[in-house]
């Protein structure tokens, strides 16, 4: 028997495959970093600058996962490594200006596909999808016992 939640599981696999919105496939070719480095940026600007361990315990990755990501995103000139600005041993990794310029750059190129997949959705429309997506990555946040801080 067929439940709503199974229609949610299928068309969340089918979402799942929309590489589109991060990663230039589809009729976005100008895609400018890969989808973990737009997470792991994303996840920097929104909380500030965080250590290997905060990356850690915020992603649920082990810390050498996360050294090759770091370490990808200092070659490509998106992250730094600066002391702890509150005094803590650990150096911590914060956006450089043109990390913040992509991530920028990555987020409109987004909302532009996004707006063109929603084009005959009425405002109303978009606010309740967003709000239901919310409510449900808070559902998952919960069980997972990561919650991604929000503007």
């Amino acid at each position: 028997m067929e439940t709503p939640t199974h229609e949610v599981e299928y068309e969340q696999m089918l979402l799942s495959r929309h590489t589109f919105l991060n990663q230039g496939g589809g009729r976005r070719t100008n895609s400018l970093m890969e989808r973990s480095a737009y997470i792991l940026l994303s996840r920097i600007r929104i909380q500030g600058p965080m250590s290997i361990g905060e990356l850690s315990e915020a992603f649920g990755l082990d810390a050498s996962t996360l050294n090759r990501q770091t370490a990808a995103a200092m070659r490509a000139g998106l992250i730094e490594r600066i002391p702890d600005p509150e005094g803590g041993m650990a150096r911590k990794f914060r956006l450089t200006d043109e990390g913040a310029r992509l991530l920028d750059s990555e987020r409109e190129g987004i909302v532009d596909i996004l707006d063109q997949v929603m084009t005959d959705w009425s405002d109303e429309d978009i606010a309740a999808f967003a709000g239901y997506l919310r409510r449900f990555n808070h559902g998952i946040e919960a069980i997972g016992g990561r919650p991604w801080p929000r503007p």
